[in-house]
């Protein structure tokens, strides 16, 4: 019998990107899962939509990229959430994010807490925090996590939608962090860090006792900070179709890698690929090419993962 993949949990929005070129299945959350799924994972979406054709729809679009469905919730009475989405001239996203949502009223219950404890992985974010009820309900999920579960915040900030009191709880309550070098400096400015981005880095680890923090930095890469050393990646030279998702299939891989015991080098490098192709494409989780997903579905399905941490 086969080993059963790395189970990644993902909390928080699930919506419809309003895209120049059409409605596009989106939210950080959605998007990581989708992209663990198709790189052989196991993913789960705690998410909520709508009692309506674009909740129907997100639900067809999920099942149909391999996402675990049971967790996802419908709401009774809000619509499924949707974001517009305009781009400027170098393909980078302006979001208008709509309120009120069925996403913001996210519930915690046996299965989903049932779901959290049997985790290697579960990834959050600070947007599907701006309501109390969401917030509330991440939080008792996150404490239900298991101790080695690695914990991953991917700050996501999204204007005007995040607080110095919600990032400060997310960051407690993970043990990695991702962000890009737009969402670093507005952290330094919140706590009081240096302006040199490693130096910001570093001193955020150590406040919030993070084992690692990845840092994607567009075009020029990415690098990792992990127990004390870096790691680092150079970028892609690659025609950006739009940067939508990038970061979300950054994400997937470098956890899904970690997960597999990859070494960080490695994982950091097929992390920066993954997030190149997909610029290159549009819209949020397009089908990645066999060589980028080939490594990850032959350990899969060779290997049994051990506990988060113990790779971290």
């Amino acid at each position: 019998m086969n080993p059963s993949p790395p189970c990644v949990v993902c909390l928080g929005e699930v919506l419809w990107d309003l895209l120049p070129s059409g409605p596009q299945l989106g939210g950080a959350p959605a998007n990581l899962a989708c992209h663990v799924a198709q790189l052989g994972g196991t993913a789960i979406l705690l998410s909520r939509v709508g009692r309506d054709d674009r909740g129907r729809k997100a639900r067809a679009g999920l099942r149909d990229r391999g996402v675990r469905l049971e967790l996802l919730q419908e709401d009774p009475i809000l619509p499924t959430g949707t974001v517009s989405v305009e781009l400027d001239d170098s393909g980078h996203p302006r979001f208008t994010i709509v309120e009120h949502v069925a996403w913001d009223h996210l519930e915690a219950t046996p299965d989903t807490l049932d779901a959290v404890r049997g985790a290697m992985a579960v990834c959050f974010g600070t947007l599907a925090q701006r309501s109390p009820v969401s917030r509330q309900t991440i939080g008792e999920l996150l404490q239900a996590s298991p101790p080695g579960a690695l914990r991953l915040c991917d700050i996501n900030l999204r204007d005007p939608f995040h607080t110095p009191e919600v990032i400060e709880s997310s960051l407690r309550a993970a043990n990695a962090l991702k962000l890009n070098e737009t969402e670093l400096p507005v952290l330094g400015r919140i706590f009081g860090f240096p302006g040199e981005p490693r130096a910001a880095v570093e001193a955020l680890a150590t406040r919030f006792n993070l084992g690692s923090v990845l840092l994607t930095l567009g075009a020029a890469g990415s690098r990792v900070w992990s127990d004390g050393r870096w790691v680092a990646e150079s970028g892609r030279n690659v025609a950006v179709r739009d940067t939508v998702g990038a970061g979300d299939s950054f994400t997937a891989a470098f956890v899904l890698a970690r997960l597999l015991h990859w070494p960080m080098a490695d994982a950091l490098k097929s992390a920066t690929e993954i997030a190149a192709y997909v610029c290159t494409q549009s819209g949020a989780t397009p089908e990645l090419p066999p060589e980028l997903k080939e490594p990850f579905h032959r350990l899969t399905s060779e290997r049994q993962p051990k506990s988060a941490l113990e790779t971290a």
